[in-house]
């Protein structure tokens, strides 16, 4: 479906009303909001237009935020997230899309220029890496096949969850899942949905923030060696 060519949008999905953990975009890890830590790791990546994609009611708390990191707000449906997805990647006129979310404040810049090259290079229709920490990789989307499932989707979870449409059609789609580089590799979860998360979260960030991205390189020894110190 389609080229290897033409634009690329990073586009990360955020809402302000989470039902478990209201407004986790915006707490303070290290002295910036989680939603800043994700769109300063992402910065580096290659791609043409940077957004944060939300909704009317959470646009404006978002709008400085994502100005200062250098990012655009687009607001779409609040809960077809599939829809919002497909309506951003028309609106920017991209070919390429990386989904990514903003409950994940240790999302790897590196893993994420790594899967889009593969993703390219492969002609996919969907990539990703498995096996990397959970909450550290991102998705990539062919443009054509997200606005395939996006008109073609039913299912309340492919709608809310964006690809389980294309990867759960292989026959349809070419998908790709990678595995992660061994190095990278390591059955740890670091994503913010709890209050319990948050607390673990802060430590992580008191123990390794200096001011720039927790890179992957970082983050998973100290993961490793935090694994050995608590069996």
């Amino acid at each position: 479906m389609g080229d290897k060519g033409g634009m690329t949008g990073l586009f990360i999905q955020v809402r302000l009303d989470s039902s478990r953990l209201p407004r986790k975009a915006v707490l303070d890890l290290g002295g910036r909001t989680v939603i800043e830590h994700v769109m300063t790791a992402l910065k580096p990546v290659d791609a043409d237009v940077f957004a944060l994609l939300t909704d009317e009611f959470s646009s404006s708390v978002l709008e400085p935020l994502a100005e200062g990191c250098g990012y655009k707000v687009f607001s779409g449906d609040k809960e077809d997230v599939l829809k919002r997805y497909a309506d951003a990647a028309l609106f920017y006129g991209v070919d390429t899309v990386i989904r990514a979310t903003g409950d994940n404040p240790l999302l790897s810049g590196l893993m994420t220029q790594r899967i889009l090259e593969i993703h390219k290079e492969a002609d996919a229709d969907f990539s990703c890496f498995v096996g990397l920490p959970l909450g550290t990789g991102v998705e990539v989307d062919k443009t054509s096949a997200l606005l395939y499932a996006a008109e073609n989707a039913v299912d309340p979870y492919e709608r809310e969850h964006v690809n389980p449409y294309l990867y759960r059609r292989e026959d349809k789609f070419k998908i790709n899942k990678v595995p992660a580089p061994g190095e990278y590799s390591l059955d740890a979860r670091v994503t913010l949905d709890t209050e319990e998360d948050y607390r673990y979260l802060s430590s992580l960030f008191a123990d390794l923030y200096r001011g720039a991205p927790v890179e992957i390189d970082t983050l998973v020894p100290y993961l490793r060696k935090n694994m050995r110190e608590n069996r």
